[in-house]
């Protein structure tokens, strides 16, 4: 597991290590009660803030230049603690990577610092009802007006959307060009205009709430990310980092069941012999950790291209692909090793299997990953 990270420089080790333990004493202890109760991860991001992973995504000047490589190590530590907390973060990071890879220097100084210190917490607004795996549908608009824009419209599944202090939205500003007339702002909190409406109660990740967002606001045009139209274009490598980052989810929380499976097996006794002992067991657990090891490469590819500013949308969509589908299936066997008792709360295994059930749908579902993937085979 971890000696695929040995590379990692000394302080990168360091970092992962402190988060190692931060995470256990600090993140896991609470995942159980966070999702019976469906309480927002105020408390965990906290942590996180102390830890300094709040802008462990963005390079200096505004965040520490973690590597790819260490950031994907990193997430999958948080999930593989709390899920909820590592979906709360990686929505943040979302936000940022926005006004990071689109925005301009005076965009960036405006809001980057206070984000990467977790002073303040982003929301990447990209998803509506009729316009998920398409974006080309969207209906949200921006229009001019005086000195900025009118933006009218609603998102839905928006991660820390009630609660985000801004709120990157992406609106079309040109009907008639397609993907090349979409745009993206930032919409601060308090904003007149800007209405959360209700929280969806969901399968998983019940800490991490996600949000319809209705606004009929005006924004200046100083809040919007780069120049009209170029929207697409930014939420797309938005998005390739979005998806290392899921595989990076699904790895922790895999990682998590499979821990939770060895442990059971060792200790649990039947017929007078533990479950370890048995040859079906032994292969359950042998295929639940290649299949574990598979995803971590390819995540570990992806960050690997990142990292070298090389083009990585389909070693993104891979990984993604392969870890979202790796993570159910890892999950479920753990659950089935554990028998009555993994269907119940007083183990980890039922929550861990909903947690991880988002992560074939969002940030493009399975089937679109294979669409890409597709795209660049017969490109």
């Amino acid at each position: 597991m971890t000696d695929l990270f040995a590379s990692l420089p000394e302080e990168e080790r360091a970092f992962c290590d402190m988060l190692q333990r931060l995470s256990a004493a600090r993140l896991a202890p609470l995942a159980a009660e966070t999702d019976e109760a469906g309480q927002f991860v105020h408390a965990q991001l906290a942590c996180l803030t102390d830890a300094g992973m709040m802008g462990a995504n963005l390079p200096a000047p505004h965040g520490p230049g973690l590597s790819a490589t260490a950031l994907l190590r990193a997430v999958e530590i948080v999930a593989g603690a709390c899920g909820s907390t590592a979906s709360a973060l990686t929505a943040h990071y979302l936000a940022t990577d926005s006004l990071h890879l689109g925005g301009d220097a005076a965009l960036q100084a405006r809001f980057l610092p206070d984000a990467a210190e977790g002073r303040t917490l982003g929301a990447f607004a990209l998803t509506e009802r009729n316009a998920g795996s398409d974006p080309a549908d969207m209906k949200t608009r921006a229009t001019r007006e005086g000195a900025g824009y009118r933006l009218k419209g609603s998102k839905c599944f928006i991660s820390n959307g009630g609660f985000a202090d801004f709120i990157v939205v992406y609106a079309v500003t040109d009907p008639a060009a397609g993907h090349r007339g979409i745009s993206a702002f930032v919409l601060e909190k308090g904003t007149v205009g800007l209405v959360p409406g209700r929280v969806e109660r969901t399968m998983g990740l019940r800490g991490g709430h996600v949000w319809e967002l209705d606004f009929d606001a005006w924004v200046p045009e100083a809040n919007r990310i780069g120049p009209e139209g170029s929207g697409f274009k930014t939420a797309m490598k938005v998005l390739d980092n979005g998806r290392v980052e899921v595989a990076a989810m699904c790895i922790g929380i895999a990682q998590a069941a499979l821990d939770a499976a060895t442990d059971w097996v060792k200790t649990r006794i039947i017929g007078g012999q533990p479950l370890a002992a048995r040859q079906g067991i032994r292969w359950q657990l042998a295929d639940m950790a290649t299949d574990l090891r598979a995803a971590r490469l390819l995540a570990l590819e992806a960050a690997r291209q990142r990292q070298a500013g090389q083009r990585f949308t389909e070693a993104a969509s891979m990984a993604k692909l392969f870890a979202s589908e790796m993570a159910h299936r890892v999950t479920d066997s753990a659950l089935q090793l554990h028998g009555g008792y993994g269907y119940t709360r007083d183990f980890p295994l039922e929550r861990l299997s909903r947690d991880c059930r988002i992560m074939r749908i969002y940030e493009g579902s399975s089937e679109i990953q294979r669409t890409i993937i597709a795209a660049h085979l017969l490109h």
